[in-house]
């Protein structure tokens, strides 16, 4: 099959690689109709080579047919319209039982210290070959896949319960915006894009989103945000003017590691990722520093007693945190990687509504072949071109 493999720091390549098979009891094999690039794939891009090997198969947000299921894959049959969560998850572990399947214990990568395993996503996180390919084996196929209507509807409208939309949701869950209460939205790249709608959706009755995108502006925009632009506002006195000089009740930062715009994070992460293995692994693991402007700027923007909300990843060991100004203001922080079945059953009956109330049609901006998916991540990097969502069609 076809599929697009990591062969070093931004430099990715579509190549030949074996189909995958039934390799468990739970196994499912999906054909791959639809599989979308995420922020976080732009790490692997650039910062994280240290724990990817070259010819690995990237991607994480991935839909498509079952084409074989293994003799315990649950109800799952050959024909299925399935979405794939970006986490493996049992579904019958005691962490899951609490809606942590994020944090699963039959799949944690427990040599890594880490949580549950991710598709596409280095060996901190499994080296499971990821979705960014032609087809894809699904582990734990008993829980994991999301049965979808085979309605002739095009994937976009489903494609985003892979990551995009739960990721989200918990964000503004884990923020706890009060009915008719404030929340800002710091990046709007999809996950704050769907962030700002969902808050919306949910009764917030001001949504901000702050940016420096223009089409990413203009998108929240549209879909009824107060935008500003961070290039030509000052941010935080914007938005006190809005919240009657208080702040908003939450903050959900959706940009994370992210390192332009901070020449010294920028430099540590470069350079982690030209280092030999041996180097820059432990850089990571013990030194590694992020981009900390946008979580800093909601520490300094939500109100005292308010809460603060990160859907973007952070991977920095030694990052240095304001825990005065946190202790002194009485901020709630909550975070973690999406526990994405968790909200599945909430978000299917409403991007399977023909109303689209959370407009997922009017998100993706690309639509390319994955034989253009070098290029299509050089443009993402790149913010060119309007690009807010790619989605890749690996039969096209």
């Amino acid at each position: 099959m076809r599929a697009l493999t990591w062969q070093g720091q931004e430099q990715v390549g579509v190549e030949d690689v074996p189909d995958p098979v039934i390799q468990e009891p739970t196994d499912a094999i999906v054909r791959v109709t639809s599989t979308a690039i995420c922020g976080s794939d732009l790490h692997l891009y650039s910062v994280l080579g240290a724990f990817i090997d070259k010819g690995d198969v990237l991607g994480h947000e991935a839909m498509g047919v079952v084409e074989e299921v293994g003799p315990e894959a649950g109800g799952l049959t050959p024909g299925d319209r399935v979405v794939v969560p970006f986490g493996i998850a049992c579904g019958r572990c005691w962490m899951c039982e609490r809606g942590l399947q994020s944090q699963c214990e039959t799949t944690q990568v427990t040599d890594q210290g880490s949580g549950a395993a991710l598709f596409g996503y280095t060996k901190l996180y499994g080296q499971v070959p990821g979705g960014q390919a032609q087809y894809l084996r699904v582990p734990q196929a008993q829980y994991g896949p999301v049965v979808v209507p085979d309605d002739g509807e095009p994937d976009e409208r489903y494609l985003y319960l892979s990551d995009v939309l739960p990721t989200a949701w918990q964000a503004v869950e884990y923020a706890q915006v009060p009915e008719g209460g404030s929340v800002v939205v710091l990046g709007l790249g999809p996950i704050g894009q769907m962030a700002a709608r969902i808050a919306a959706h949910r009764g917030a009755g001001l949504v901000v989103g702050v940016d420096l995108v223009p089409e990413r502006l203009a998108l929240a925009a549209r879909h009824g945000a107060t935008v500003i632009d961070q290039n030509r506002t000052d941010v935080v006195g914007a938005v006190r003017d809005l919240t009657d000089g208080r702040g908003p009740d939450a903050v959900i930062d959706a940009v994370g590691m992210e390192a332009h715009g901070s020449p010294v994070a920028e430099a540590m992460q470069k350079a982690a990722g030209v280092l030999p293995d041996v180097l820059a692994k432990p850089m990571v693991e013990h030194a590694g520093t992020d981009r900390l402007a946008a979580l800093l700027t909601g520490i300094d923007l939500v109100r005292r007693g308010g809460v603060l909300s990160l859907a973007g990843v952070y991977g920095g060991a030694k990052d240095p945190l304001p825990m005065l100004t946190l202790f002194d203001k009485q901020v709630t922080i909550r975070q973690g990687q999406a526990n994405v079945r968790r909200w599945t059953d909430d978000l299917l009956p409403l991007v399977s509504d023909p109303a689209d109330p959370l407009s997922v049609l009017d998100l993706r901006t690309h639509r390319w072949p994955l034989e253009q998916a070098p290029a299509a991540y050089d443009m993402f990097q790149r913010k060119e071109d309007g690009c807010i969502k790619v989605v890749l069609d690996p039969s096209a």
